[in-house]
């Protein structure tokens, strides 16, 4: 049985066919909603500033061997991040992606299976 032969046109045009779908399903909706309460939200985005801050410190201090100041700053950096994940918006926002990150591993693998034959 012979597959039918697509050019390179075809197919992007159905991928991005494709595309427009997933982000309007409610799993992708969810996360982008999500994602704006975040982007929106002064306290978190102060937080992971905070964080990111701390983070280059922590590698600053590794790499001089500061072992007890990297001690101090790592602690400081796992309080900041309790914090963070303690704030239902952050919460909302990590479930959101876990959906969506879920249900685009199923679509990448179907179409993976569906490529090699692997139906």
């Amino acid at each position: 049985m012979t597959r039918p032969q697509y050019s390179n046109e075809e197919i992007m045009a159905k991928a991005k066919e494709l595309a427009s779908r997933m982000g309007s399903t409610n799993q992708i909706q969810f996360y982008k909603h999500a994602e704006a309460k975040i982007s929106a939200n002064q306290k978190v985005l102060q937080l992971i500033d905070q964080i990111k801050r701390y983070q280059k410190e922590s590698v600053n201090l590794q790499h001089f061997q500061k072992h007890e100041a990297y001690k101090r700053n790592e602690e400081k950096l796992h309080q900041l991040q309790e914090e963070l994940d303690a704030i239902p918006v952050v919460q909302e926002f990590k479930q959101s992606q876990g959906e969506a990150n879920d249900f685009l591993q199923q679509i990448t693998r179907l179409i993976s299976r569906r490529v090699t034959g692997d139906q």
